[in-house]
C-alpha cells in the first residue's frame, strides 16, 4: 500500500496490516478546508502531525466536524516538500504500547501543507487568503519556545527580529512578525475575530505569544507602518484572544525499527531518512499513548468541539495550575534529572534508566516525595495519578526510542522552572529549601554533566544549549579526581537568579549542591557512588 489518498482505496490491504483508516472522505474534507478554512497551525512537525492532527481526525471520524487543519511551516520547508506533498498530507500514526505492541492509524485531517514564504509569492498570497477568511476560527502553534523570542539574554532585539521591525509587515521573516503581518491583513479584510493559540510546552505560552505579536505591532506603529486601530484590534481579547494551554505527549524521533515493521506490513516508503536540510524525518510518527491538552476556553469566533476529542477546555487559572503541576513536579523535572545523569552514566534510552534502581529512586524522590507537598492541584487532573503514570508507565516504556541526549538540550533554559519553582515554594513555606535532597542532587548532576566526562572519565558530546559556552567557561579548570578544583567555581552560577529563578544560597541549598558536586568529581565512579549515598 501507498500512504496517499488514492492508496487508501486498498481498504483490505490496510485492514490486513491492522491500520485504521479514516471513515470520512479525505479528499472531500481537504477540498472543503481549503475553501473555508477553520484552523491553521504553525509548526508542521511530529507532535502536531500525530497529536493535534489526531484530535481533529477524531472529530471528523465522529462526524463532529467536516473540516481539517492547514499546516504551516515557517522554517523547515523540507517537511512540506518531502513528507506532506508526496503523501497527500496523510500521517501514519504509530502508538508505542508498553507491552511492545503498536496501534496504527492513518490521520487524514491535515488538509494542506504550506511553506510560509513572505513576499510576492504564491505561498504568501495563500497565507493571506487563509487569514482573510471569516470562517477561520483559530491559528495555533508548536514552534518551540525559541520561536516566540524577539530579544536575546541581554535584552536587545535579535538581529532577525530587528530586521523585521525596521522593514515592516510587507515581507517579514520571523514567525512572530509573520503572524503580526497576517493579523494585520485579517484586520484590513474586515477585522473578523480569531483565537491565536500557543500549544508549545512552555510556561504562560499564551502570554509569551501575545507579548511578541503585540510588541512587533507596536514597533511597526512607532515607525508608521500600522495605525493605532490595528493595535486596538489585536489588544482586544473579544476580537483576538491568546488562550493559554498545556500540552503533554512524548514524541521521539522516528524509529528505524518501526519503519521496517511498517514496510514488512506492506506499506511502501516508510523508512526514516535525512532530509535536504539535515532533518531526520519519516512519513510516520511514533509516540507514546498518553496525551494531555488543556486549553483556556476563549475563542471569539467559535471553535471545533475539542472536548469531544479528549481536550480539557477550562479557564486560565486551571491551565496555569496544570502546567505548573507537569512542568515543576510530575514530569519535566524528572526528565531533566534522567537526561543529565543518563548521559553521564552512559545510557542511550530513558526507558533503560528506569531499570536502574538508583535513577528510579531519584525521580521518585524528585516528584512524589519532594515536589508533591508543594504541587498546585488543578483538580481536573490528579497530580498523584499523573506522576504515577509518568513513573510507572510512560518513562519505563521500553519501546519508546527517547534518549537522554535529546532531553538534555537547552537545560539552562529549563532548570529555573523545572527545579526553581519547587525550591521557591519550599522557601515560601518553610523559610528555606534545606529539606530538599533529590532536587539539589539533580542540579549537581547538571554541573557534573557539563564537564562532558562520563563516570569512567571518558569524553562525550554535550547536547545543544544556548548558554553552553558561558557555562563551560565558568567551570573551566575543574578536574576529575580533584574536588578542590571546584572551589568557588559554582557560586556565580548557583546565585544567578536568571538561571534558577532565585539565589540558591539564600534558599539554603547552594552549599549542599557544591558539596554534592565535589563528591561527584572525586574520581571515576564517583557519580554512581554519590547517587547511592543520597538515595539508597
Amino acid at each position: 500500500m501507498k500512504l496517499t489518498i488514492d492508496g487508501l482505496k486498498d481498504t483490505e490491504g490496510w485492514k490486513k496490516a491492522n491500520v485504521e483508516i479514516p471513515s470520512y472522505d479525505v479528499a472531500k474534507v481537504h477540498e472543503a478546508t481549503r475553501k473555508e478554512p477553520i484552523w491553521a497551525h504553525f509548526g508542521a512537525g511530529n507532535i502536531f502531525r500525530m497529536f493535534i492532527g489526531g484530535l481533529q481526525d477524531t472529530l471528523l471520524n465522529k462526524k463532529l466536524s467536516d473540516k481539517g487543519i492547514i499546516a504551516v511551516e515557517t522554517f523547515g520547508y523540507d517537511i512540506i516538500d518531502e513528507i506532506y506533498e508526496p503523501h497527500d498530507s496523510l500521517v501514519l500514526a504509530v502508538t508505542l504500547l508498553p507491552d511492545g505492541n503498536v496501534s496504527k492509524r492513518v490521520i487524514g485531517s491535515l488538509a494542506e501543507g504550506i511553506k510560509s514564504i513572505p513576499g510576492d509569492t504564491p505561498e504568501w498570497k495563500r497565507m493571506k487568503d487563509i487569514f482573510a477568511a471569516k470562517t477561520l476560527q483559530m491559528v495555533s502553534f508548536t514552534i518551540t519556545e525559541k520561536g516566540y523570542a524577539l530579544k536575546g539574554s541581554d535584552g536587545s532585539y535579535l538581529p532577525a527580529a530587528k530586521a523585521d521591525i525596521e522593514s515592516g509587515p510587507a515581507s517579514p521573516k520571523t514567525a512572530m512578525a509573520q503572524v503580526a503581518s497576517l493579523l494585520l491583513h485579517r484586520f484590513q479584510s474586515g477585522a473578523s475575530p480569531i483565537a491565536v493559540v500557543s500549544m508549545d510546552n512552555c510556561s504562560h505560552n499564551g502570554e509569551k505569544l501575545r507579548n511578541s505579536v503585540v510588541t512587533m505591532a507596536e514597533e511597526w506603529l512607532s515607525r508608521g507602518f500600522v495605525a493605532q486601530d490595528f493595535i486596538d484590534y489585536i489588544s482586544d481579547e473579544k476580537k483576538v484572544s491568546f488562550p493559554w494551554s498545556m500540552i503533554d505527549k512524548i514524541t521521539p524521533r522516528p524509529s528505524e525499527e518501526i519503519g521496517k515493521r511498517l514496510e514488512d506490513d506492506g506499506i511502501e516508503g516508510m523508512k526514516p531518512f535525512i532530509s535536504k536540510n539535515k532533518t531526520y524525518i519519516a512519513p510516520f510518527v511514533n509516540a507514546e499513548g498518553p496525551q494531555y491538552l488543556v486549553i483556556e476556553d476563549k475563542f471569539p469566533n467559535g471553535r471545533p468541539p475539542l472536548e469531544k476529542a479528549g481536550v480539557y477546555m477550562t479557564d486560565r487559572d486551571t491551565v496555569n495550575k496544570v502546567e505548573r503541576m507537569k512542568v515543576t513536579t510530575c514530569l519535566n523535572p524528572l526528565h531533566t534529572a534522567l537526561a543529565v545523569y543518563g548521559c553521564t552514566l552512559g545510557y542511550k534510552l530513558i526507558a533503560d534508566e528506569m531499570k536502574d534502581k538508583t535513577l528510579s529512586a531519584l525521580v521518585d524522590k524528585i516528584g512524589p516525595v519532594e515536589g508533591m507537598p508543594v504541587v498546585t492541584d488543578p483538580k481536573i487532573i490528579s497530580p498523584k495519578d499523573f506522576a504515577s503514570e509518568v513513573i510507572n508507565t510512560r518513562l519505563p516504556n521500553p519501546f519508546m526510542p527517547d534518549t537522554p541526549q535529546r532531553i538534555a538540550c537547552d537545560t539552562s533554559q529549563k532548570v529555573g522552572i523545572r527545579f526553581g519553582e519547587t525550591i521557591k515554594s519550599y522557601v515560601a513555606k518553610d523559610g528555606s529549601a534545606k529539606a530538599l535532597t533529590a532536587i539539589p542532587l539533580a542540579i549537581a548532576g547538571w554541573f557534573r554533566y557539563l564537564l562532558a566526562l562520563d563516570d569512567d572519565g571518558n569524553a562525550f558530546e554535550l547536547s545543544p544549549d544556548p548558554m553552553l559556552g558561558e557555562l563551560r567557561e565558568k567551570l573551566s579548570g575543574i578536574e576529575l579526581g580533584k574536588p578542590e578544583s571546584a572551589d568557588g567555581k559554582l557560586k556565580p552560577l548557583l546565585s544567578n537568579e536568571n538561571i534558577f529563578g532565585s539565589d540558591l544560597y539564600k534558599a539554603g541549598i547552594g552549599e549542599k549542591i557544591e558539596e554534592m558536586f565535589r563528591e561527584e568529581i572525586a574520581g571515576k565512579g564517583a557519580v554512581r557512588k554519590t547517587l547511592e549515598k543520597y538515595l539508597m
